[in-house]
């Protein structure tokens, strides 16, 4: 093992803290669910940005490229002043969604540049202006821009112009699991030499201020024997630590309280409050920060002067207990030792990384593949939200309904304090269940424990709710995501299989037993008349129908969702892929396998409609639907050509017979419901035929059928884009979709960027660009099918080019397409930042990766949240799956290939 795995498994094993510290601290804890204590459920203009700076938190905190403890007692993050600014720079600056033109967007330039699983080695880059920041031009500029005009950006403003601009790099090195070194290098890009004053920040998240008994801990200057000082944190609960700096600084020490005087115009109940050193910094009041060098948050100013190309590095070590020598002997905390361990850690890194990333990939691509792993892992954070104690606070009680908060009253059981990953620590600073799903694929990658974790914690009795439906998110936790956790358990199972020759059965046990709740609970509630056609509302896809799926349909009646039955046919599958391994040394689970066999089988011939009336599947368009059912008894095919007809291709599970070898009856049983129920076979495919190697494949589409979905997703006028599988088809540029019922008329075009309607907040859109989650699970899909049909099976690819290619190929194809979004072109520009010159050329900027929630749909360029490697850094897995896989090796072990790893040339 290397070093970085050696501690993953100190970790694992409990012998050593190394996941304690971490980037567990928000980048926006303002403007949340969290800390809206507004009777309208205004979260974003109750706390806003300006408030952020006076305002004590009530349920976390946020900073620049921060740290904190996995509790979130004591944080460190970075602040800056330019000596233009209005405001220190402490926090990331963001539009509100009211603000943008297409809703909230974060306007700075930061990069996740590198991370251990342990956090061991962090890395972080921050670009920040040194012209004032346009804090007015940018809320003015986009809140005057139509939803067609494309987005106001800071390069836009011109704060850029000439270079005139530091990088400023923060660098996270453990000497112990509890010893941090921090390393702070400002780089000067400008023409000019220009001041910047530095200030690293420790605080501690307010818990004293809420009632109860809590102490308050305290920060006080301490002496240090080596040159430079320190500062003394002592707290209740997580006891001494001392923060040491090299070098001459001044000690600048406020209190974590708010600013009651500047917001409210009430007299403060302390005298030093939350923006005191701001005030003292930019406004020069020193009657603003505490002679006395005690509190609970304090700065290390340091001011400096910068010449143009010139690099200053800042040194500071975070140690437990009083003392102020390192823990592990290594002499002085700043001597050669320091840098010692900088450079350890970073060759660490590279060996650890070295060990994932494959050795085929060049230069560009293992830049690509490391950039969106240290993106997830940056992505973790501290959520702490009691949701039964944040309703109290808002008056509302589960005994007294009349009373009602406007959000999440029916959730009182929550109580969440865990480090939760993350879609996006800015624009989406808190979980989303199958967002969560899809990070745990791309997470295993560097750290399998944790992502078992992440599932752990999502079927949790403290998140789950008592009827079985999983937790969406904040804003409303009784919204409905797609199941796609039964997925993400398997694939982790069959990963610690593939990697250690064995599974954890009793975590896949105790997993299967919450889903199951969970499958009961979309089987009670989804499922209207009970027969095995699901609604389920937006699903995870916004805007992508012709109405607002979550809200009560204009026309009434109701809608019969492809995607949302096409989700729970695969969920069916999962589960018996979950119950078949578990029934393999447990019989008691052969019950469960014939009861989830059988499900699939009823919701394959609901979705097919083997019966009167109108189904999903138009036989003449080969395509998939959305039904609308009306009052009056009339049904409409809602015929958009989107990814909700896309999906029933995804529910595919191939399955090599092992249980039906054990216990013969369970085929004996399953063999008399066909022959009692021979329609299925007419319109499904064949569950009992054999394809390569003996294998059985459950799905929806025959090979006819199959044949005509593929048609249409690879034929790129309509679905394949050279990026990927958009989300609407590009048929609907020049033949929107409309229906007229009632007077009124609706319409769905192809919008292959950006959102053009408010519905969802108008920051996301369904309606033609490329989302990386939904090419994940084609991919998938089209494995699955290789391994039964083999290479036997073609179809041309792309449609109409003459060219045909196995199902592997396909997905592989598909697999580079997505890559290539991100990679250097034949000019050496990247896809991903479309039309920026700054971006494609300048050496400063163009290696550096944003991984964007969606992309253009016709060139690639990345739109919505910027820094989504949620579920986005889903690349890093499909990188390397077809780095470490044949076709041939697919059609040896089947569906494990996935986490089988071979050299390929």
């Amino acid at each position: 093992m290397n070093p970085e795995q050696t501690r993953l498994e100190e970790a694992r094993q409990g012998k050593a803290p190394w996941r304690k510290w971490g980037p567990y601290l928000s980048e926006r804890q303002w403007g949340t669910v969290r800390e809206d204590y507004s009777g309208s459920g205004d979260a974003w203009n109750y706390f806003t940005h300006d408030d952020a700076r006076s305002r004590a938190y009530r349920w976390g905190e946020d900073g620049l490229a921060g740290i904190s403890d996995d509790r979130q007692y004591l944080c460190f993050a970075l602040a800056l002043w330019n000596g233009e600014d209005p405001i220190l720079k402490e926090r990331l600056f963001g539009l509100t969604n009211s603000e943008g033109n297409h809703g909230e967007d974060v306007k700075e330039y930061y990069f996740y540049l590198d991370s251990t699983p342990t956090h061991s080695y962090m890395k972080y880059l921050y670009k920040y202006p040194q012209a004032a920041y346009p804090y007015s031009d940018l809320v003015v500029t986009n809140r005057r821009r139509s939803r067609q005009e494309f987005e106001y950006e800071l390069l836009d403003t011109g704060v850029f112009d000439q270079d005139r601009y530091f990088d400023v790099f923060v660098e996270y090195a453990k000497a112990a699991p509890e010893d941090i070194l921090i390393q702070i290098t400002v780089c000067n890009r400008g023409p000019d030499p220009t001041t910047l004053h530095v200030l690293p920040t420790l605080w501690f998240r307010n818990i004293w201020s809420w009632g109860g008994d809590s102490p308050r801990p305290v920060l006080r200057q301490a002496t240090l024997s080596d040159a430079g000082g320190a500062i003394a944190a002592s707290h209740p609960q997580l006891g001494e630590r001392l923060f040491c700096y090299e070098g001459a600084a001044e000690l600048l020490f406020t209190e974590n309280e708010t600013n009651t005087e500047r917001l409210v115009h009430v007299a403060n109940r302390t005298p030093y409050v939350k923006d005191g050193i701001n005030s003292y910094i930019v406004r020069g009041r020193h009657d603003a920060v505490n002679p006395e060098k005690t509190g609970t948050k304090a700065s290390v100013h340091r001011e400096i002067e910068v010449r143009p190309g010139e690099s200053k590095v800042i040194r500071l070590r975070l140690l437990p207990g009083a003392s102020n020598q390192p823990q592990n002997g290594q002499g002085s905390l700043f001597g050669s030792g320091f840098d010692t361990v900088i450079q350890n850690r970073r060759r660490e890194a590279d060996e650890f990384y070295a060990s994932v990333i494959p050795s085929s990939l060049d230069a560009d691509a293992a830049n690509v593949m490391r950039q969106a792993l240290a993106g997830m892992l940056w992505s973790k954070q501290f959520y702490y939200y009691d949701v039964d104690k944040w309703l109290e606070e808002h008056g509302a009680d589960p005994f007294k309904p009349r009373h009602r908060a406007p959000r999440n009253d029916r959730w009182h059981h929550m109580y969440n304090a865990d480090v939760v990953s993350m879609p996006d620590k800015w624009e989406y600073p808190w979980y989303a269940a199958w967002d969560l799903a899809f990070h745990v694929i791309a997470l295993t990658l560097v750290d399998e424990e944790f992502g078992k974790e992440q599932l752990d914690l999502i079927l949790s009795e403290s998140y789950i709710h008592p009827s079985g439906q999983l937790p969406a998110y904040e804003w409303n936790f009784g919204d409905v995501n797609p199941p796609v956790h039964a997925w993400s358990t398997i694939f982790t199972y069959r990963l610690q299989q593939s990697r250690h020759g064995h599974g954890d059965t009793d975590w896949l046990e105790r997993s299967f037993q919450k889903l199951a709740l969970n499958f009961s609970w979309w089987v009670n509630r989804k499922d209207r008349s009970g027969s095995n056609v699901f609604e389920g509302g937006f699903l995870g896809l916004d805007n992508i129908g012709v109405f607002d799926r979550s809200a009560p349909l204009p026309t009434g009646g109701y809608l019969e969702q492809a995607d949302g039955t096409a989700w729970m046919a695969l969920f069916c599958q999962n589960m018996l892929e979950i119950a078949g391994q578990l029934a393999l040394t447990k019989p008691a689970y052969t019950d469960m396998c014939l009861k989830f066999v059988l499900h699939f089988l009823r919701i394959g011939l609901s979705m097919m409609h083997a019966g009167e009336g109108i189904g999903m599947w138009d036989e003449e368009d080969g395509f998939f639907y959305d039904v609308l059912r009306l009052p009056d008894g009339s049904s409409h095919r809602l015929k958009v050509h989107s990814m909700v007809g896309l999906l029933p291709l995804c529910a595919v599970t191939v399955f090599d017979g092992e249980v039906l070898e054990k216990y013969p009856l369970i085929r004996q049983h399953l063999r008399k419901v066909l022959e009692a129920r021979p329609e299925l076979m007419a319109f499904i495919h064949d569950p009992v035929k054999q394809g390569k190697h003996g294998r059985r494949l459950a799905a929806f589409l025959s090979e006819d059928k199959l044949r005509r979905v593929l048609a249409r997703m690879l034929d790129e006028n309509e679905f394949f884009s050279a990026h990927g599988i958009r989300s609407l088809s590009r048929y609907h540029a020049e033949h929107p979709y409309v229906i007229r019922l009632k007077e009124q008329e609706f319409r769905v075009s192809y919008l292959p960027a950006e959102s053009d309607t408010g519905m969802f907040g108008g920051n996301s859109n369904w309606r033609g660009p490329i989302w990386m989650p939904v090419n994940a699970l084609i991919i998938r899909a089209l494995l699955q099918y290789y391994a039964y049909y083999g290479d036997d099976f073609t179809v041309e690819c792309p449609t109409g080019s003459g060219h045909q290619m196995t199902l592997y190929q396909i997905a592989e194809e598909l697999a580079h397409r997505l890559t290539n979004i991100f990679l250097r072109d034949g000019d050496g520009h990247r896809p991903v930042y479309g039309g920026s010159r700054k971006f494609q050329e300048d050496p400063h900027w163009r290696d550096l990766l944003s991984f964007y929630e969606y992309f253009h749909g016709d060139n690639g360029a990345g739109l919505g949240a910027s820094h989504q490697t949620g579920w986005t850094g889903v690349i890093a897995r499909m990188m390397h799956l077809f780095a470490t896989t044949t076709s041939q090796q697919v059609q040896e072990v089947g569906k494990s290939a996935a986490v089988t790893e071979v050299a390929r040339a």
